[in-house]
């Protein structure tokens, strides 16, 4: 059998067929115009290389101007984002490839100076993440990173506002062209501070039991598939993640509730985000396990993988499609470099986030000289 035989099996997802089981990851990368942040030409160029991934994810875009955590990345909340997302949809499809766009509120990773009007950045609970900075402009253009603060409670008849804006946003991304859309549950983020009982102390239909912390999520789940269809829907979740001061001790056992009530749902996939720093502990076998009896349909495995550990997955069951970020973002033609066991470009780390066309666009396919 072929090296790599799982990784390179189409797969039915909904409607698409993947022609491999290669995701190119969500990664924030900060190249947005100004103002308004709106995807480029540019933007569009760096995902129409990335084609042959089969599902790119794009990075994650905020529903609203509340929902922004960091600079330059772009949104989905205007026409003139959607237009600009229309570039890169375009190009990613006349390309061969398929494409989901991540919707992303942050809640409180945030700072007033991103915020509407200076406000103060919105939460489940008035709780402050401890040692949390966000990459923000300065009055005089100098970008820095800032300190997160104390947020604000979210009152609770303003959380269907916070519903409707994810509504909004995935009919803008429908309109935009893109083959689906996926919520961001992950990574002490909006959704993901509602689920955890450290950062979600409410008192209201929303907070206290585990059923109550899901609410959100569920209301989010439903609005957008009236938009998207629940078979062009995927959410994101990370219950071993503690980064953003995220540490809590019932988070696992609220995500097994969680992917009970996304099958009943019906979406297209669970995407699971794994801890991805050196000498991050690996999810527990048996907690894969209960994950897939609870949630039957397609996963997504994603945090630092390589082709061997995804292939074993997809073997045993545990896993249908495999993520993989920084290897996408320095090497275009990624799926051929594997099945062909090609060297890998190495990315630069200097260019991750900001800038232009260097770091890019400008990694050469293989065989090809860098620009």
């Amino acid at each position: 059998m072929p090296a790599h035989s799982r990784l390179f099996s189409p797969l039915s997802l909904g409607p698409l067929v993947l022609p491999n089981r290669l995701v190119m990851a969500p990664m924030t990368r900060s190249r947005t115009a100004q103002p308004g942040d709106i995807p480029t030409a540019l933007n569009a160029r760096y995902y129409a290389q990335r084609a042959s991934a089969g599902l790119i994810v794009t990075e994650a875009t905020q529903i609203s101007r509340e929902g922004q955590g960091y600079a330059w990345t772009p949104g989905i909340y205007t026409p003139a984002q959607r237009d600009g997302w229309r570039l890169v949809t375009d190009a990613v499809h006349a390309a061969g490839g398929r494409i989901f766009l991540q919707l992303w509120h942050v809640g409180r990773v945030s700072h007033p100076s991103l915020q509407p009007e200076g406000q103060l950045p919105v939460a489940p609970s008035a709780i402050a993440p401890k040692g949390v900075r966000v990459y923000a402009i300065d009055p005089d253009g100098t970008p820095r990173f800032l300190d997160c603060g104390t947020p604000r409670a979210l009152e609770t008849e303003e959380i269907a506002r916070v519903v409707e804006d994810y509504r909004r946003a995935a009919a803008l991304a429908m309109e935009a062209g893109f083959d689906g859309v996926e919520l961001h549950g992950a990574n002490g983020y909006l959704i993901d501070q509602f689920l955890r009982s450290t950062t979600n102390r409410r008192t209201d239909g929303y907070g206290g039991s585990p059923s109550n912390r899901l609410r959100l999520l569920e209301e989010v789940v439903a609005a957008v598939a009236g938009e998207t269809g629940p078979e062009r829907l995927g959410v994101r979740l990370s219950p071993h993640v503690t980064l953003q001061d995220m540490d809590d001790p019932e988070m696992v056992a609220t995500s097994l509730l969680a992917a009970e009530a996304l099958h009943r749902a019906g979406i297209a996939y669970l995407h699971l985000a794994e801890a991805d720093w050196d000498d991050a502990p690996l999810v527990p076998r048996d907690y894969r396990q209960a994950l897939r009896q609870r949630f039957p349909g397609t996963i997504i495995v994603a945090g630092r993988y390589t082709p061997e550990r995804g292939e074993a997955l997809i073997e045993q069951g545990l896993a249908d499609l495999v993520t993989f970020g920084r290897p996408f973002l320095a090497n275009p033609d990624l799926p051929r470099r594997i099945a062909e066991g090609l060297p890998l470009n190495t990315p630069d780390p200097k260019t991750f986030f900001g800038g232009g066309a260097a770091g890019y666009d400008d990694y050469p396919v293989y065989g090809a000289a860098a620009k």
